[in-house]
């Protein structure tokens, strides 16, 4: 499992040099099945949970249902996808890469009146901090992923809280707060330490995914555009920022998306 996630992170092209049912500890919220029973905690009404980990939760249908209310340190509540109660994804971007494709992404979601999650790497906002001011300009909103893009599940406790700290300080540095959702590392769902380590931090929800683009395996645009038609009402979307394919897959679909009746938003949007 190591040698795919570190696999992976090369492919991303991550070098800093250069530039249903609430579970027990990592619950999640607003989509998919439970891979075990649990028992309820005190209640509020929100958008169906089900534990991150459990790979079913992808293709589970979302319904509503009860879940606590958070308290600071409390384990974070890991989210695969909306309710579908509205014609609306979540668009995520992890982000890192070249500023000038920032910039082109947020203009190309601008002129099809979509708008984005990103998730900003701690180190990529150092280097460029212009970069929170365009996506926050843009009408989209940050989240944390971590300070260096790390294999974060294979860490231990202190220093996978570390990881996701040093990035929440650097967003709160630039923007004045820690940003709306943190999401791990090389990982499409999150482990049960790593929501205790992001409700530690200060993350009352991790936002994971249930429809991958591929875009970050460098593949075509027919390809990026086949996987995100598989996004439904409700689902939330992984692309990546730094990546021409992207950039080229981008128009196509969103129009994709809109011939649907579908519009990209926010997570904080479509989890309202």
């Amino acid at each position: 499992m190591l040698e795919r996630r570190l696999t992976r992170r090369s492919l991303l092209g991550i070098g800093f040099g250069s530039a249903a049912v609430l579970a027990t500890g990592c619950a999640s919220a607003d989509g998919g099945a439970a891979a075990a029973p649990t028992t309820p905690a005190p209640t509020t009404p929100v958008p169906t949970t089900a534990p991150a980990s459990t790979a079913a939760e992808s293709t589970a249908a979302a319904t509503a249902t009860a879940a606590p209310t958070w308290a600071p340190g409390a384990p974070a509540r890991a989210i695969v996808r909306g309710t579908g109660a509205r014609p609306e994804v979540a668009l995520t971007f992890h982000g890192s890469g070249p500023i000038a494709i920032t910039r082109r992404i947020v203009d190309i979601l601008a002129g099809h009146g979509a708008h984005a999650t990103v998730f900003a790497i701690g180190q990529w906002l150092a280097s460029e901090p212009e970069a929170a001011r365009i996506i926050l300009d843009g009408g989209h909103e940050l989240g944390n992923h971590t300070w260096s893009h790390p294999p974060l599940s294979t860490y231990g406790p202190d220093a996978m809280y570390e990881e996701i700290v040093r990035c929440r300080d650097e967003i709160r540095r630039l923007t004045g707060g820690p940003g709306a959702f943190f999401r791990q590392s090389d990982g499409q769902y999150a482990t049960d330490e790593e929501c205790v380590q992001a409700g530690r931090a200060g993350y009352a929800r991790i936002l994971n995914y249930d429809v991958d683009s591929t875009d970050w395996k460098g593949t075509s645009t027919g390809t990026i555009r086949a996987a995100v038609a598989q996004a439904t009402a409700g689902s939330v979307v992984s692309l990546h920022l730094g990546r021409s394919n992207t950039v080229a897959a981008l128009p196509a679909v969103l129009d994709d998306l809109a011939r649907r009746g579908l519009t990209g938003v926010t997570g904080t949007t479509l989890l309202r």
